[in-house]
């Protein structure tokens, strides 16, 4: 079993994969001409200014549920194990593809919106509705389809679940099995609501769990503010080998760079879009940037002070790929949570272990309830009529699976995680690349109307992209009714 799981890790993120997400990350990029800078200011805007319906959650919780997915275990443990793969420099590789994978976050999710539809009373979608309906490829939409929801409810869970009860119980003594019944019972009351259940607990959760590490975080980098110079160089000198230390891990950092940055953000992934699809807003491309910030505030921020606090205290081994230590500063310490823990002890000793446990339980908690939301929709997606049995089935597979990997050995979590991670985005990214010109009309009406002085309102009657949802022409019509009578009170 291990060797098959090896061999699928190694067949799936091959050289040509890390590439395709790099490439890919620049073309969208080139082609937005660098979105995610042009309209910085504008996805922080966009998160506050429209609200959500009975069909659709308000951008901001469409924006939390996307966070609960993309910050979790990654920006803890991936962190982690990036440095110890690859050096400080797989960490300037993790900016990289956050920076240009905003631009393919921002592609997807604009996608996403475009092509929605409504199911069950709410607005849903992904990357298996815009294959179908603007590549007009039903087996590959289904194909997609099958891969998500195995992916997202018996791989990607399994790391989340585990890494909870392992660090629980390392610092309350809570058995596993008592966390697994605890992670079952959250998940059953709060993701089987739907996404305004989600959008309303992530809502909440999220940015109360992303201050609190946030703020742990700054105060260790501030107490050792006069090494980011030196540390912020050792981050750029092993990234492009100009550092001896590191050179026998160069090409372990690009690789290891890209899949835990790839891991943690998501972008490009997929697993954003069906976030993205669920909110309500007047043009598909005010959801596209409020996603593509997303991207930035999991890596190129939470990521960041993980690492910079990894770094700062020297709380971290490397191992070159002959297993060979490198650097070997913590004897007997696995690659993971324990570098953070570590860190955080150099400054913090008596409450290092408990606080790592909570923010893990935190964002795993968010993260497999954003799995799970997307598991559902691609169910819908499956199945277009409501089929409460076969629903149910699933639901309970995926508790079931949830409760085995808290209780379960983590040995083989991370690379079970990450080939429902690769498989994904490699169905993903080819999607994206043969549709984007749908996002790229999207995005030149948003301009035209936002120089304009208009709020943006997407009226597909006026565009040329095919098989566009039919909501939107009555999101359009209801949109420019309630403009007219702003506009009517004002006079």
């Amino acid at each position: 079993m291990e060797n098959a799981i090896k061999f699928a890790n190694e067949l799936i993120w091959s050289d040509v994969f890390i590439a395709l997400c790099l490439v890919s990350g620049l073309f969208f990029t080139i082609k937005t001409k660098f979105i995610q800078v042009r309209f910085f200011r504008s996805m922080i805007r966009l998160l506050f200014t429209e609200s959500g319906s009975e069909k659709g959650v308000s951008p901001f919780q469409a924006f939390s549920i996307a966070i609960a997915g993309r910050v979790g275990v990654g920006n803890i443990v991936g962190v982690a194990t990036a440095i110890a793969a690859g050096g400080p420099g797989a960490i300037f590789w993790m900016w990289m593809i956050a920076f240009l994978g905003s631009a393919s976050a921002f592609i997807e999710s604009t996608l996403a919106q475009i092509y929605k539809r409504e199911a069950n009373g709410q607005y849903c979608g992904g990357p298996a509705f815009y294959i179908e309906q603007g590549l007009k490829n039903k087996s590959f939409a289904f194909l997609f389809s099958i891969i998500t929801i195995i992916s997202c409810s018996l791989f990607l869970p399994s790391i989340q679940a585990n890494s909870i009860s392992i660090s629980v119980q390392e610092a309350f003594a809570v058995p596993q099995w008592i966390t697994g019944l605890a992670i079952c019972f959250f998940l059953a009351i709060t993701v089987f609501g739907g996404a305004k259940n989600v959008g309303r607990v992530a809502q909440v959760v999220v940015p109360f769990m992303a201050t609190a590490y946030i703020l742990m975080a700054l105060v260790i980098i501030g107490i050792n503010y006069k090494l980011i110079p030196d540390v912020f160089m050792l981050i750029i000198r092993a990234a492009f080998n100009q550092e001896a230390a590191f050179s026998g891990v160069f090409g372990a950092a690009i690789a290891w760079g890209v899949k835990r940055g790839i891991y943690s953000n998501e972008a490009g992934q997929g697993t954003g879009p069906h976030a993205a699809a669920a909110s309500e807003t007047s043009h598909p491309v005010k959801q596209g940037l409020v996603q593509a910030f997303s991207v930035y505030i999991d890596t190129l921020f939470v990521c960041s002070t993980t690492a910079f606090m990894i770094l700062f205290t020297n709380q971290y081994n490397v191992v070159d790929t002959t297993g060979n230590y490198i650097i070997n500063n913590l004897p007997d310490v696995e690659p993971g949570a324990g570098y953070t823990i570590k860190a955080i002890a150099t400054q913090f000793p008596s409450v290092a272990t408990q606080f790592i446990a909570i923010a893990l339980t935190f964002f795993a908690l968010t993260t497999i309830m954003s799995y799970l939301f997307i598991a559902e929709t691609n169910f819908d997606y499956l199945s277009k009529k409501k089929n409460i049995i076969l629903r149910w089935i699933m639901r309970g597979i995926i508790l079931t699976n949830v409760y085995f990997s808290a209780i379960n050995e983590p040995s083989t979590a991370w690379a079970i995680g990450d080939i429902g991670v690769g498989a994904m985005a490699w169905l993903n990214f080819i999607a994206i690349l043969l549709l984007y010109k749908p996002a790229m009309i999207a995005l030149d009406d948003y301009i035209k109307q936002f120089k304009e002085g208009k709020d943006p309102i997407f009226d597909p009657t006026n565009l040329n992209i095919k098989n566009v949802s039919p909501l939107w022409v009555g999101i359009a019509a209801q949109k420019k009714q309630e403009l007219l009578k702003k506009n009517t009170k004002k006079e």
